[in-house]
């Protein structure tokens, strides 16, 4: 007979550590290779836990983890959201209870909004179907059926338009319903919503693994599904942990959903600035290939560069902390992103601490320190945004701006 016991919750803050007694070394080692936590003992042996910037859920075993990110699951729905579309999300998009969870908010809402948007029966719209066919409906397609059928009457290679429900919208809606309900953690009366979603979308044919999801622009007839597939991007763009037993040595199988906050940080603040600065030209880029040397063998990716054609004009660095003082490696690094880029100011942009400037000695550089304060509300935070840029194109030597 299984008895079926109640998982054991681990909750945690970003960067906070806490003794689990009686975690088994398995698990552990499950926890730390989903990159959500690392892993140590304390004088008396017990296993301690200290949760990385991944945060969001894992259940690995007989242990559900929650890592709580320190800003409000809200504003970190929102800056995923207003970074992949910045004209059309909503902050009400999502109408998150403040006590639940990451994962159960996303499910929440996003089982909310599509049974909104499915209330008047599935979208249809009109697909391009090619078949060969008995009968000719459509219209023939002449090369195919010389090529496959020359000499022969029927089946005809024929194209049509099919009124139907298997359209891109509904492939997304189907595509992050099933990724939710794969996920642990979910409240049972929105798992319950999901079945109910999934049924109605029973015959819709799965996205591919591994493709991002086809575009679905907005129309007259799908804007009140707008909501609801922007949440289902959301879903489907993060990571998710399948992990099989023994996927590595001597850890068990794992499920979960984690958001890493520094890429979030770092991706939302990329957006903000590219809109900001493009506005005076040039191109916005994040993660683009530099070299340091002439020999252009040693290879580096600042955060976020600002291009004029082959000629940069700024670079600057996320930093997802709040330090007391600036860390001397991140100036380190910044000064020779400078010295490489031939430019004499570069920009930290911190989520915490006091703006300040260093002049660098016999460099020439200065390294701006700026603070982003996200727990300020939307309008003040893109009024940040938009004093950065000011700060970068101030920075700009006459000859550049």
């Amino acid at each position: 007979m299984n008895v079926r016991t109640t998982p054991r919750r681990v909750v945690l803050a970003e960067y906070e550590s806490r003794a689990v007694p009686g975690l088994t070394e398995d698990v552990a080692r499950t926890l730390v290779v989903t990159g959500a936590v690392s892993a140590s003992r304390n004088l008396g042996g017990t296993l301690l836990l200290t949760a990385s910037t991944k945060v969001g859920f894992v259940r690995a075993g007989d242990v559900e983890l929650v890592v709580r990110p320190k800003v409000s699951v809200s504003r970190l729905l929102w800056m995923v959201g207003h970074t992949r579309d910045p004209a059309g999300w909503r902050d009400d998009d999502v109408d998150v209870d403040p006590a639940d969870d990451l994962v159960a908010a996303i499910a929440v809402a996003f089982a909310g909004q599509t049974d909104r948007a499915l209330a008047g029966g599935l979208p249809r719209g009109y697909r391009p179907v090619d078949e060969a066919s008995p009968v000719l409906r459509g219209r023939l397609r002449e090369a195919d059926q010389m090529r496959a059928r020359l000499g022969v009457a029927v089946p005809l290679e024929v194209r049509y338009d099919d009124y139907t429900a298997d359209i891109p919208e509904n492939r997304i809606l189907a595509a992050a319903t099933r990724r939710l309900l794969r996920i642990p953690g979910v409240p049972a009366p929105t798992r319950a919503a999901l079945h109910r979603i999934q049924r109605l979308l029973a015959d819709v044919t799965p996205l591919v693994p591994g493709t991002p999801p086809p575009a679905t622009p907005a129309t007259r007839l799908t804007r009140r599904y707008q909501p609801a597939l922007r949440l289902a991007r959301l879903v489907l763009a993060n990571r998710g942990i399948e992990m099989p037993p023994s996927a590595s040595a001597g850890t068990v199988a794992a499920t979960g959903f984690l958001f890493d906050m520094y890429a979030v940080y770092e991706q939302w603040l990329t957006a903000g600035l590219r809109r900001e600065l493009e506005c005076h030209g040039g191109a916005v880029d994040g993660q683009r290939v530099i070299h340091l040397d002439e020999a252009g063998k040693l290879a580096a990716r600042p955060d976020i560069t600002w291009w004029q054609g082959t000629r940069c004009r700024a670079v600057i660095d996320a930093k997802y902390k709040a330090p007391t003082s600036v860390p001397m490696e991140d100036l380190y690094q910044l000064v020779t992103y400078c010295a490489a880029l031939g430019l004499t100011d570069g920009h930290l942009v911190y989520a915490g601490g006091s703006p300040t400037t260093h002049t660098i000695r016999r460099a020439g550089v200065r390294i701006h320190h700026h603070v982003i304060d996200l727990g300020q509300t939307v309008p003040v935070l893109l009024d940040q945004i938009g004093r950065l840029s000011a700060s970068v194109l101030d920075a700009l030597p006459a000859k550049m701006r």
